[in-house]
């Protein structure tokens, strides 16, 4: 029987954030679905890696929040962190072109590796929209609950005082920009283009500079910019 993620390994602000999830008859629903496609197909990422964006950063620790879609869905890919993939992995399209954007907007040279867990553990939450998908069908557990629960978890973030900056990168994340609206009553600072994909990327994602935006948006807050360089 394949392992059904937990939320024990998670810091206790998102517990506490999200415990009532676990609970409602959407998010049951939801794992069961997941449960049984393991069973049935390979699934990303790994169960054990599902939250493993809340788990590198806890809720208080939030300064940025990049939102993308569905996790990559081919083998090996997928750990958890949006746009990331594990050291010795091949780079995936999309994150080569956020690299190229990483470059020319701030000037870090990508690395040669697209481990982005440097990052999360400096307050960037890389998140998708939807958890969980199906090898090699993209965009396959859309529709199935994810995106109420990502919901919870950016109404989460937006609830907070301490204002931050969300990045959102194709249409599916930029539909949460209303909930941030309403939740944050204007307090966050909302950064929208299209996805990096090679599908979209030349469609208003090369020359958006998010990541001079970010650092901009932190340093009118007085808060320190992030380090984007990523260690090889």
């Amino acid at each position: 029987m394949p392992k059904t993620p937990t939320f024990t390994q998670l810091p206790d602000s998102w517990r506490a954030a999200l415990s009532a999830e676990l609970e409602a008859p959407y998010f049951t629903k939801l794992q069961a679905y997941v449960a049984r496609e393991r069973t049935e197909h390979e699934v990303f990422p790994p169960a054990d890696e599902v939250f493993s964006a809340l788990e590198h950063t806890p809720l208080e620790s939030v300064r940025v929040v990049i939102l993308g879609q569905d996790p990559y869905h081919d083998n090996d890919q997928a750990h958890g962190l949006c746009f990331s993939v594990r050291r010795g992995v091949k780079l995936p399209p999309s994150l080569r072109n956020v690299y190229k954007e990483l470059e020319s907007d701030v000037g870090v040279v990508a690395p040669k590796h697209g481990f982005l867990q440097a990052w999360a553990e400096r307050g960037v939450l890389l998140l998708n929209t939807v958890l969980t998908v199906r090898a090699h069908k993209a965009n396959s557990h859309r529709k199935k609950g994810w995106e109420t629960f990502t919901d919870k978890i950016i109404e989460a973030c937006a609830a907070r005082e301490a204002p931050m900056v969300f990045v959102l990168w194709g249409k599916p994340a930029q539909k949460k920009a209303a909930r941030i609206e309403a939740v944050g009553e204007g307090r966050h600072i909302i950064l929208m283009s299209a996805h990096p994909s090679p599908l979209s990327a030349r469609n208003g994602f090369f020359g958006s500079a998010p990541f001079s935006k970010v650092d901009a948006a932190l340093a009118g807050w007085g808060d320190a910019p992030i380090d984007w360089s990523l260690p090889e």
